[in-house]
């Protein structure tokens, strides 16, 4: 995922310690893909809609569209669900108060973008594949309010020779207005300690402390096309484990009891093989190329029961944003 995310978490590091946040498918258009996430937008909860935009034969490149979630009320979201046309890495919807005139496109984009620790980009929902959905369960939702300024991120690869259109829908379906809910928001992990050397295998992982009272409903990681083991450990038990890079899939707790970590921290491990491919005869190390560079991550969603808020975490290497 985008290097700005790396920014995002050594800019909040450094103001933290100075100062002590599968969708549906339809008959398909003529690029093989439906981007409706459904037929119609949800009945009760909104649609982000992206224009088209081309990527040319063989260009890797990270757009952000940014807008304003037009909605009547404050809102809680129980199903994310999203499609992505074809050449896509990853989507990552990031709530920010951003100030862009709604529909503004950007390349390279995102991170703290000037906002400072008080307005950092909060990661609300993020797919990897091209047609994906997030489900919450019962009574717990992410948290929407009227007039939420929003962005996605768009990280696209077209390895083939010809253009391709790149277009994006995201549905977030949400309780009705007489329903409550409990907020849940993202926690994330980032390493930037990657260093694999030419013709080797190497290895990295952090250990990041998980707040008292925090119960997991999903658990995945995130890494590049070198890596063969992701891993997601609480002490000595397994959380997590993939052995396919690009679909590592994720582990989810539907109904009570929700994961808790027991030691009270999260130990995430990515180990890698670059001793063959177009990048054996060079160093590797973290950043947002899917062929040229690495990266690790643990992304997971979860609770605190009976929180009237919630939000993101996010830890870098070892060390846990306050």
């Amino acid at each position: 995922m985008r290097i700005c995310l790396r920014s995002m978490f050594l800019a909040s590091c450094v103001l933290a310690v100075a100062c002590n946040g599968g969708g549906g498918s339809g008959d398909g258009d003529d690029d093989g893909t439906d981007v409706d996430a459904g037929d119609n937008p949800p009945a009760e909860g909104f649609r982000i809609q992206t224009p088209p935009i081309t990527i040319e034969a063989g260009q890797e490149i990270t757009y952000c569209y940014y807008t304003t979630i037009d909605i009547p009320r404050d809102m809680g979201v129980k199903r994310w669900s999203s499609v992505m046309t074809p050449g896509s890495h990853h989507l990552i919807v990031f709530f920010q108060q951003h100030g862009k005139q709604d529909g503004t496109i950007d390349q390279d984009c995102g991170g703290v973008g000037g906002g400072g620790i008080s307005n950092l980009p909060v990661w609300t929902y993020s797919a990897q594949q091209p047609e994906q959905e997030q489900v919450m369960p019962a009574g717990i939702g992410m948290q929407v309010t009227r007039g939420q300024q929003a962005y996605v991120q768009m990280h696209y690869y077209n390895a083939s020779d010809t253009p391709l259109e790149a277009r994006v829908t995201i549905d977030a379906e949400a309780y009705a207005a007489a329903e409550s809910f409990t907020p849940a928001a993202a926690y994330i992990t980032y390493n930037t300690e990657i260093n694999i050397p030419p013709m080797s295998t190497s290895s990295v992982q952090g250990t990041c402390g998980v707040p008292e009272g925090t119960k997991f409903f999903t658990m995945s990681t995130h890494a590049h096309k070198r890596a063969t083991l992701t891993r997601v450990t609480d002490g000595t038990d397994m959380v997590f484990e993939s052995t396919n890079w690009e679909e590592p899939d994720a582990r989810t707790w539907m109904a009570s009891p929700f994961y808790e970590f027991a030691t009270g921290s999260l130990t995430y491990r990515c180990e890698y093989d670059n001793r063959t491919g177009p990048t054996s005869g060079q160093t590797v190390r973290e950043g947002d190329s899917a062929p040229t560079d690495e990266m690790c991550m643990a992304v997971g969603y979860y609770f605190i029961e009976g929180a009237t808020t919630a939000r993101s975490r996010f830890c870098v290497n070892s060390f846990l944003v306050p």
